[in-house]
């Protein structure tokens, strides 16, 4: 039956308000999400921010600590995962080694059962019959979906005598045999070669078009979320960091996370000195974005695209630079040019040796502005000596000038530049794991996530990588505390 228009368009999936924690560490953060009918959404993230969590969540292998999950309008947060109207594709596929290619496509169709009118029981009540499908049905609908996935004659082989990409095909071929509402794909693609990655996304896509059935997609591919979606949703941290088209989430990116995951990126610190005009590197650049306070801190983005390079004597640009390295990508050269203390990546069509001078020039739209994440680590705490305070499950030194009393409730503030982290956990007050690290220009600014699930920003001359496990110590003279009183008495109220 052909789908209506407010069909088509109406919210098929519905994540309310989930959050959910294990071991005390909370993996999904109240998340709220809608999917429409017939979308293609790719959940898109690094390692570990837990995508795939929300798409067990959907799918019904894994419940929520909080919130609810409502597909096609019902409710479905406690329902098992039989009884929902979904299908899951895993990386690892989850085949049948003992049974050949068909009936693997046929096990779920063996189990399910239809509607078959009435009858009336024993005790006279009406009730719904039920009944298997036949042999004929069965096979009917495993060949039309082996032919679905280009397997039309596997039929009778031993999954292990299969390529990865053919497994993976049935794999595919199973979910949808049983004519889910949903598709659910847990980077299904992670186990192929690169060209077998690129051809099964062709398929899928084929596929999602010819289907017409919602496909929600987890993968940590930033070009394939960008080549195969509808909507992209980007994930950190078990938070949304953004919801759009991939040319939106590219050319718009709404934080310096996205900036950097998303694509090559030159990612800096500016100020917005008014609407329409952005400093960075000393040099004040028109741009297109408006509505910031005045002089209000920013981070910026510059694709490499969007950065011409022109001769050292050409007087045209903003900024004079020296190129680093040049390296031919086939259709254009990236190049690494060097301009007032920072390095930006270059992709143009011309190619400056290294060594050389030139010029650097951004258009007003090539340049996106973005509010900051956060201009201040703020933390509630305790003072809990003459001169210490605890915060984060640690005791720190500060500076104590308003002589708050042992044991008063304190908001305690510290700048990204008032953060020292150890490489030995043991030399810190507390320790932490690296999240995420931004190239900003003349310093770097890192994330880390402490054992009390907190987030601290630092910015550092000294690079980190993600995962390195470090110590914390932070300069007593940088941190700031203040009564909490007033604001419990507020809330009160």
């Amino acid at each position: 039956m052909r789908e209506t228009r407010e069909q088509r368009f109406d919210k098929i999936i519905e994540v309310k308000n989930v959050t959910k924690v294990f071991d005390d560490v909370t993996v999904i953060d109240d998340i709220n999400l809608s999917i429409r009918r017939g979308q293609f959404v790719t959940l898109l993230g690094p390692s570990g921010c837990g995508k795939t969590t929300l798409l067990r969540m959907i799918a019904g292998f894994t419940l929520p600590t909080s919130g609810n999950i409502i597909i096609e309008g019902q409710d479905v947060t406690q329902m098992p995962p039989y009884r929902r109207p979904v299908n899951t594709v895993f990386q690892k596929y989850a085949l049948f080694p003992h049974l050949n290619v068909f009936k693997n496509v046929a096990f779920g169709l063996k189990l399910k059962k239809l509607d078959d009118g009435v009858k009336t029981d024993a005790k006279g009540n009406t009730v719904k019959k039920t009944r298997k499908l036949t042999k004929s049905e069965i096979a009917d609908k495993v060949n039309h979906a082996l032919k679905m996935v280009g397997l039309e004659d596997y039929g009778h082989r031993d999954v292990n005598s299969l390529s990865g990409g053919q497994q993976q095909r049935v794999a595919i071929a199973r979910a949808l045999v049983c004519e889910p509402k949903v598709l659910l794909l847990d980077e299904p693609l992670g186990a192929l070669d690169l060209k077998m990655r690129k051809d099964m996304q062709v398929e899928l896509m084929k596929m999602h078009k010819e289907l017409g059935i919602t496909f929600v997609y987890v993968t940590h591919d930033q070009e394939e979320a960008l080549t195969m979606s509808d909507v992209v949703v980007v994930i950190n941290d078990g938070v949304i960091q953004q919801i759009g088209t991939p040319k939106k989430v590219y050319d718009e990116p709404a934080n310096a996370f996205v900036a950097d995951f998303i694509g090559e990126s030159n990612i800096l610190s500016g100020v917005m000195v008014k609407d329409f005009s952005v400093k960075f590197l000393d040099t004040v650049f028109e741009c297109e974005d408006k509505g910031f306070d005045k002089n209000e801190p920013v981070d910026l983005v510059v694709r490499p695209e969007d950065i011409k390079i022109y001769a050292a004597d050409s007087g045209k640009g903003q900024l004079s630079g020296k190129v680093l390295t040049a390296v031919f990508k086939g259709t254009w050269y990236e190049m690494e040019v060097e301009a007032n203390g920072y390095e930006f990546t270059v992709q143009s069509t011309t190619e400056a040796k290294p060594g050389a001078n030139v010029r650097l020039g951004i258009k007003p739209d090539g340049i996106h502005i973005m509010k900051k994440l956060r201009t201040i680590n703020e933390f509630k705490g305790e003072v809990s000596g003459e001169n210490t305070v605890d915060i984060c499950g640690g005791t720190f030194e500060f500076d104590n000038k308003d002589g708050l009393e042992k044991g008063t409730a304190v908001k305690v503030s510290v700048g990204f530049d008032g953060v020292e982290l150890t490489d030995d956990e043991s030399d810190g007050v507390i320790g932490a794991f690296v999240t995420q690290t931004l190239y900003k220009g003349t310093y770097y600014q890192v994330q880390i996530y402490t054992d009390t699930d907190e987030d601290f920003y630092i910015d550092t001359t000294d690079e980190w990588d993600i995962g390195d496990r470090v110590g914390v110590r932070l300069d007593p003279a940088k941190i700031k505390a203040e009564p909490l009183a007033e604001e419990a008495e507020n809330e009160e109220n």
